[in-house]
């Protein structure tokens, strides 16, 4: 009987073996790298057969009696590698010689070594037997405590027939019962893992997919708000166009029609200031046609650039004198500044060119109250823009209501004003910039905006002075 109570007693310390071990692994393996685990797991149970061996039953100051094959046990029904059943084993053996270099320990050695073998061929078995996993667990049991007894009594020191008649009967049904129940014990806490990890890598998933979720849900919200604010300038951009192209309209039919009915009455000079406005409204009206048009092309990718020299001083020339008047009759002064180092000549589609300074002018005009708009034209090395290189910069600034930081982006959308309002105060369909900046870039270069609400801005073009001559 006192096999059995020793065998019990070994138990006892396995099982707690095993609790720690699963707090071990729960708060402080599980971090670790899957290769950090798998050695971590030989040395623990290469430890827990040298305690089961500790706690051991004395037969003799050389022979002790234990379950350290439990741990083998454990290891064939849990491990994938046979190499790692056959460390076990053996570590499991050599552990022994810590109690001293005897025939008894040496005996232990090679038991544990042969079953160390026996069991990875049995790792081998478990893996491709199509048997359940519990009777599989029985069979294995069962060999191992079996196969132990008979090297004991072939290798040991103890003699093989009183080894039979007293200690087998004892230690033999001990060992497999006690083994059976550790393996259940085992099997539960293998599952209770594999729940944990379960629900580590469910709740992992629910928070990568809430995630995901919350961030698909802020640009679902982000684009619903943009349409909605689309919607909101679109509208008012058709009240505004309505507007602006009735005007210009009715102007040119209510003049003729004046000239048509009193022609016989009127005067010549009337009949030519009447003609004169007439040639006025059908200009603006031209203007606000070409401009959805120019747009409409633009998007598209159907707006052809014709690229020829262009001459600089007659190009700021012409988009001085064109604004002259305008600026005159509303009281703002126009200044122009050439910068030293600026070239004769520049690479790109004249018309083009024009119609983006003639759109930036006639903003900064119309946006002026009082004060001044100055056009400067200089040169710029810069690494900061599309592509490195020397740009031509034309820098359109006024001194008029300016912009705030926040409105930056949404006046180069189409459509957009800084504020809605400001079309029906100033008039325009807010499309001058969206399209300057679409024909800027199809001329490989880039408007930019410095800008303080109240205190004017400045509006730069980029124009690449290095490109390439085709032709």
């Amino acid at each position: 009987m006192q096999f059995s109570k020793m065998f019990v007693l070994n138990m006892g310390m396995l099982i707690t073996i095993a609790y720690l071990a699963s707090v071990f692994y729960k708060y402080i393996v599980i971090r670790a790298s899957s290769q950090v685990k798998q050695i971590s797991s030989v040395l623990l149970l290469i430890f827990a057969g040298w305690i089961s061996t500790v706690f051991g039953f004395q037969l003799t100051d050389e022979v002790i009696f234990d379950l350290r094959y439990v741990p083998l046990i454990v290891a064939v029904l849990t491990y994938r590698q046979p190499y790692s059943v056959i460390l076990i084993g053996v570590g499991i053996g050599l552990s022994r010689l810590t109690f001293g270099i005897t025939d008894a320990t040496l005996a232990a050695v090679i038991n544990m070594s042969m079953l160390g073998v026996m069991c990875a061929g049995l790792n081998i078995w478990m893996r491709r037997s199509s048997y359940r996993l519990i009777v599989k667990g029985i069979i294995v049991t069962l060999i191992v405590n079996v196969v132990n007894s008979i090297n004991i009594a072939i290798v040991g020191v103890i003699p093989a027939a009183y080894f039979f008649s007293h200690i087998m009967p004892y230690t033999l049904p001990t060992g497999i019962v006690l083994s059976l129940i550790f393996a259940f014990i085992l099997r539960d806490f293998q599952n209770e893992q594999s729940r944990i990890l379960l629900i580590q890598s469910t709740n992992r998933l629910l928070s990568v997919q809430k995630e995901e979720l919350q961030k698909a849900q802020i640009v679902l919200e982000d684009r619903a708000k943009q349409l909605m604010i689309a919607s909101q300038y679109k509208s008012e951009f058709l009240a505004n166009m309505s507007h602006e192209l009735r005007t210009p309209l009715n102007s040119v039919i209510n003049f003729a029609q004046m000239i048509s009915e009193n022609a016989d009455t009127m005067d010549q000079e009337d009949i030519v200031r009447f003609a004169k406005m007439i040639d006025h409204s059908g200009q603006e009206l031209l203007t606000l046609i070409n401009d959805i048009l120019d747009l409409s092309k633009v998007e598209a990718g159907r707006l052809d650039i014709v690229l020829e020299d262009i001459s600089i001083a007659q190009l700021t020339e012409d988009v001085m004198s064109h604004f002259q008047l305008v600026a005159e009759k509303k009281g703002v002064e126009l200044v122009m500044e050439r910068k030293k180092g600026v070239p004769e000549t520049l690479w790109s589609d004249p018309q083009r060119v024009q119609q983006i300074l003639r759109n930036l002018m006639s903003n900064a005009i119309k946006f002026t109250p009082q004060g001044t708009v100055q056009l400067t034209v200089s040169t710029e090395q810069s690494n900061k823009l599309s592509r490195p290189g020397r740009w031509l910069v034309f820098a359109v600034k006024d001194t008029g209501i300016g912009i705030s930081e926040d409105q930056f982006e949404s006046i180069f959308e189409a459509f957009q004003q800084a504020d809605g309002s400001i079309s029906r105060k100033f008039g325009g369909t807010g499309l001058g910039l969206s399209i300057s900046r679409d024909l800027a870039r199809l001329l490989d270069g880039n408007i930019q905006l410095e800008s303080v609400e109240g205190k004017g801005s400045t509006f730069r073009l980029y124009l690449p002075l290095n490109r390439e001559k085709m032709g």
